[in-house]
């Protein structure tokens, strides 16, 4: 939890230089970092979630510590646990195994998927290793996470859809029969292509290539449009049965259902149209590549129909939402092309949830920095309201709420806030109401758990230690 929130508390008390509450959360989390945490005496975690919150937490904090690399804690740290996590990638593709012992240095599979790792996973420990082994100077997190990158490219049918199954191999580099999607498992490969590309400072161009790619892909096939209102969904592509080259030529159902976590999309898009380079507002008819008004276009209708989700009895959104894909009645009852499963229970379904979730409002947050417009403030404030109202715990904390479309207080509970409400949620709405120079885009990317590490220029070295285009 410290690690994950940190460096959102490091920009809060910089933005409040007399703030003596913030000062002093912030000296007792570092005096517990540096004195208390412990890496050796850790069990099994998983990898992706660990490299996402703890180890990129801590070199966020690095960064915005301006800590020499010789007395950071926080580098100490990170180094000491990317060591450790280091040995999960030994595998004969290169693609890492889902769980890492700590204390054992080991992998370990992902037994109840046959050993199969998540696509999205294996795909996005790139940031923050990248960075591991800029500061160091030791290329071996580099290549570690470089290689699995290859190994996920050959795996791509070259005359196929870019789109990426959610299961993967580690023994045989092979995507495993599974859907193909932008909602878990699959999401963060996706946003993680293009931030390869701005982390290191444009100067790895197979990234921006693969990352276009795949956009024209979801544009094929995955990008849907409800009858009545037209708005711009993303759909899931289940497989059909298995051939041989089921990748290619097998047959897919298609599945008007978004996850709450493909609201990074409309945002993402907004981002790589652009690479935070162009005018505020950008004149979209001069942006340099012929794809980047057709993203900019649907990266904005995305970001409208995830703040249509909000159109709930809480003001906040689902954890999954599907779509009507024809004129039903329930429309006009509801006013929303949209349905939860289970909403209208005494025991609802888990996709009428809302578990703190951050995906809107970082799209908030960039489509705010890139256009400049105040709607996006507005929408982003009424969303932090309605979190305080429902989900504010007054002994302290917050919860995650079980039916977004029933406001039933204390009673709709949870009692459980995930870490990534500190790490990303109140982050984004910070920097959605902070200065623009703050955390400033053209300088930073944001991991998926929005800890932003600044872009930097590798070394021809690094480069060079493993490369695949």
């Amino acid at each position: 939890m410290i690690a994950d929130a940190l460096d959102t508390l490091m920009l809060m008390k910089a933005s409040k230089h007399n703030d003596s509450e913030l000062a002093e959360m912030y000296n007792r989390s570092q005096h517990w970092l540096e004195t208390s945490l412990d890496f050796s005496s850790a069990g099994e975690v998983n990898t992706f979630e660990t490299t996402i919150r703890v180890l990129g937490g801590l070199l966020s904090a690095h960064h915005l510590s301006k800590l020499s690399p010789q007395s950071s804690p926080y580098l100490r740290l990170a180094q000491d646990l990317g060591d450790r996590i280091l040995p999960s990638f030994d595998t004969p593709t290169g693609i890492p195994l889902s769980d890492s012992n700590l204390h054992a240095k080991e992998g370990r599979g992902d037994m109840a998927n046959s050993g199969a790792a998540s696509t999205a996973e294996a795909t996005t420990l790139q940031l923050e290793f990248k960075y591991l082994s800029y500061l160091t100077g030791d290329p071996k997190y580099w290549v570690a996470v470089t290689k699995a990158m290859r190994a996920v490219k050959n795996a791509l049918p070259p005359k196929g859809p870019a789109l990426v199954p959610i299961f993967i191999s580690p023994r045989t580099g092979q995507f495993q029969l599974s859907d193909i999607r932008l909602g878990s498992r699959g999401d963060s490969y996706y946003e993680y292509l293009l931030k390869q590309y701005l982390q290191t400072n444009r100067t790895e161009l197979v990234y921006r290539k693969m990352y276009d790619a795949s956009m024209d892909s979801i544009h094929q096939h995955l990008l849907k449009r409800t009858p009545i209102h037209k708005l711009l969904y993303t759909a899931e592509l289940q497989p059909i049965g298995y051939s041989e080259d089921w990748l290619l030529e097998g047959k897919w159902r298609v599945t008007p259902k978004q996850d709450h976590l493909v609201c990074f999309l409309g945002g993402s898009l907004l981002l790589g149209a652009t690479e935070a380079r162009e005018s505020i507002p950008p004149n979209t008819k001069k942006l340099p590549r012929q794809h980047d008004a057709r993203d900019w276009n649907s990266g904005i209708e995305l970001i409208d129909t995830c703040v249509d989700t909000h159109r709930t009895e809480t003001g906040l959104s689902p954890e999954i939402a599907m779509f009507y894909d024809t004129k039903y009645g329930d429309v006009k009852k509801t006013g929303r092309e949209w349905y939860i499963k289970g909403g209208n229970s005494d025991f609802p379904h888990l996709d009428a949830r809302y578990i703190l979730r951050p995906e809107t409002v970082e799209s908030l947050f960039l489509a705010f920095r890139l256009t400049g417009d105040p709607i996006y403030r507005l929408y982003g404030w009424r969303i932090f309201q309605a979190i305080e109202k429902h989900c504010k715990v007054p002994s302290g904390g917050y919860s995650s709420i079980r039916n977004v479309d029933r406001a039933e207080g204390e009673k709709g509970w949870t009692d459980k806030m995930e870490t990534f409400f500190l790490a990303e949620t109140l982050k984004y709405l910070f920097l959605l109401f902070s200065d623009t120079s703050v955390v400033p885009l053209t300088d930073f990317v944001f991991n998926t758990e929005a800890h932003p590490l600044p872009v930097f220029t590798p070394s021809q070295t690094l480069l060079d230690s493993l490369t695949f285009d």
